[in-house]
């Protein structure tokens, strides 16, 4: 299959398999130039790719389990954790060291998770007032 084929396949943009193919996360075409070819098994590469990605996994630790310089952990690690104090009662932790898409995720259900907390408190709040 050529490129745009691939990438129409796999959901992902041309730019990105070309920059896993420079990372070394994906192998280069089965045949160069002009007429590239990729194979299923391009496609299946890119699929574990992004399985290890929703994970949480960063390219680079992608890239030593697909090479086997890295085994994947068989119990967790000790970790730092950040904290989210929401309310008096309520404290969110999430763990440190996740991707930046993943922060960005992370912090985005955190701010509406909080934004439900003090809805809910405000209502209870006022609910007591008219007692």
């Amino acid at each position: 299959m050529t490129l745009a084929d691939l990438a129409e396949a796999s959901g992902l943009p041309a730019r990105t398999i070309r920059f896993y193919i420079s990372r070394g996360l994906l192998h280069g075409p089965v045949k160069g130039g002009r007429a590239a070819a990729y194979s299923g098994e391009h496609l299946a590469r890119l699929e574990l790719i992004h399985r290890l990605q929703s994970q949480g996994r960063t390219l680079s630790e992608i890239a030593g389990l697909l090479d086997g310089s890295e085994a994947p952990p068989s119990a967790a690690p000790a970790a730092a954790w950040w904290q989210y104090a929401l309310a008096d009662d309520v404290v969110v932790c999430v763990k440190a060291g996740a991707s930046p898409w993943r922060t960005r995720e992370l912090r985005a259900a955190i701010d509406e998770f909080s934004a439900r907390v003090k809805s809910a408190a405000n209502v209870r709040h006022t609910e007591e007032e008219k007692r």
